[in-house]
């Protein structure tokens, strides 16, 4: 064979073997990515919802942050702190007040007034020994009778006759208490209505499915000019959290459900020292398009922080007519990705996604005692002590992103931080704004355990109607506002109250108008 068909052959075979070393690559970045899925689904299904980091972790970032400028982490007291969490057991407390009592006198065998056993003198009482416990009656229904007497005249023969008491649902059977339970049971409790159909049913009372949700849709019908006046207010502020959350839509015709979407707006300005109440306001939507928080943000301009879903990103541009919105991003986002990856590495020590999460645990520590604290101390706080941690990280990303394969999921992660660095970054400068938007992901956590209860709204209609109770609800809870206790108190008076005067009935208003009424009671008991 000559030296030129033995050359072309070595050409051949080693094209074959870059070819297969490629295809070996490929294969290696693929399975990563898979057993990446693999873990991270294993976990949402099966694992931990926690990410905090064990005790070897922040041994390692106690000993970066005495070489860094970041606040020194008592690994004792937080072990003591982590310990006593874990083993303190609830104490038992003396029972609440309020509760109504019910005595029951437990006379000796042989009664009170008799003589004693041993010698036949009459007894006499001396003191007692009292022991409450606590029970409890299934929720009882009671009905209410509204009586109008008739009077009449006997000189002119007129007739005289209070007007009707007015009712939450024109002609409906249910009072204010009943219809702000159901509400309550569904959307905060997550009870579906067939559940608490077999509830009443066990007590006599036989109310069909059918009927709890003709309850449930009138009711919210009822409070739409309430939750405009929430959405006011959310977007009356210069800041907003937002994220979404996919709920199943019953897809007629089809036999299956189909993804739709409920958004939640936050505001919340409390770890600002902002004086204005939190909220939290829903929105509907049948799909993920970017159309939808472009319309729900149309009169909005300030500061939103939300995730990196592209359907924002028409929101950020500075030609927009309503005013300049500025973003910032989410730095739990980005961690949750690195998060993600140390799992899947079985949390080995010393891999670049633990190096990532301890420099973004740094930047956490500063945030904890400034929490509360005005914007401009804040920002000073962050400017003299995350800054340097932030110009390192940045610095470092860079440098471990030229150490990976371009197409490996740390790579991903690595590029989802710095493509928004600018954004992740701006908290820096403005105490106003949050590292990350955990607001807004608190706010939507009982839409994801309702979900799995109720599986699937029946409707378009019954998907705006939750998003309408889910956001009065969750604005109550904000508030420290028993949520039961305000619908009821809301429902009874919104049909006759003036719409130019609904605000009063937010859960912070009408709060202070529960407390005041209650205190009296609470005196006398």
């Amino acid at each position: 064979m000559t030296t030129d068909a033995l050359q072309a052959q070595i050409d051949t075979l080693t094209q074959t073997v870059e070819r297969q070393g490629g295809a070996l690559r490929t294969a290696h970045l693929t399975i990563d990515k898979l057993n990446l899925e693999l873990a991270y689904l294993r976990r949402m299904r099966y694992g931990r919802s926690s990410e905090q980091m064990d005790a070897q972790q922040l041994e390692l970032l106690a000993q970066s942050a005495q070489t860094n400028a970041a606040p020194v982490i008592d690994l004792q007291a937080e072990r003591e702190r982590r310990k006593s969490k874990s083993n303190k057991r609830p104490e038992l407390r003396h029972l609440p007040g309020h509760l109504p009592r019910e005595t029951v006198i437990h006379e000796p065998g042989h009664g009170a007034d008799c003589t004693c056993l041993g010698c036949g003198s009459e007894l006499r009482a001396i003191g007692q020994d009292i022991s409450e416990v606590l029970d409890y009656e299934p929720g009882s229904f009671k009905v209410i009778r509204h009586v109008r007497p008739k009077y009449a005249c006997g000189q002119c023969s007129s007739i005289c006759q209070a007007s009707a008491a007015d009712r939450p649902i024109e002609r409906g059977m249910a009072g204010a208490g009943l219809l702000a339970h159901v509400l309550t049971s569904k959307y905060c409790d997550h009870l579906p209505l067939y559940r608490q159909s077999q509830i009443y049913r066990r007590v006599g009372v036989d109310l069909h499915r059918s009927t709890l949700a003709d309850w449930v849709g009138q009711t919210s019908a009822l409070l739409r000019p309430l939750v405009d006046s929430l959405a006011r207010h959310v977007m009356g502020g210069v800041k907003v959290h937002a994220d979404d959350t996919p709920v199943s839509v019953l897809d007629p015709g089809r036999g299956r459900t189909k993804i739709a979407r409920l958004w939640a707006y936050v505001r919340d300005d409390r770890p600002a020292a902002g004086p204005a109440p939190p909220a939290v306001w829903f929105q509907y939507t049948p799909d993920r398009k970017g159309e939808h928080p472009a319309r729900h943000l149309r009169g909005f301009q300030g500061i939103l922080q939300a995730d990196g879903y592209a359907g924002f990103n028409a929101l950020y541009e500075p030609t927009r007519r309503a005013g300049v919105i500025l973003e910032a991003a989410c730095w739990a986002h980005v961690r949750r990705k690195f998060y993600d990856i140390h799992e899947e590495q079985n949390r080995l020590p010393g891999t670049l996604a633990e190096q990532a999460l301890l420099r973004i645990a740094q930047l956490y520590a500063v945030e904890t005692p400034i929490r509360g604290l005005p914007p401009d101390e804040r920002q000073k706080a962050r400017q003299a002590q995350s800054r340097v941690l932030m110009d390192e990280l940045h610095a470092w990303l860079q440098n471990a992103l030229a150490q990976v394969s371009a197409k490996s999921t740390l790579a991903k992660a690595i590029g989802y931080a710095v493509t928004r660095w600018t954004a992740l970054t701006r908290y820096l400068d403005d105490g106003r704004i949050e590292m990350d938007n955990n607001a807004a992901e608190r706010a939507i956590r009982g839409i994801a355990l309702g979900r799995k209860n109720w599986l699937f709204a029946g409707s378009h209609a019954g998907g705006a109607r939750a998003a309408a109770v889910y956001g009065l609800i969750e604005t109550a809870k904000l508030n420290a506002v028993n949520p039961q206790a305000y619908l009821t108190e809301v429902i009874r008076r919104i049909a006759q109250h003036p719409v130019n005067r609904v605000d009063e009935l937010l859960p912070w208003n009408l709060a202070q108008e529960m407390d005041a009424a209650r205190a009296p009671e609470q005196k006398a008991a």
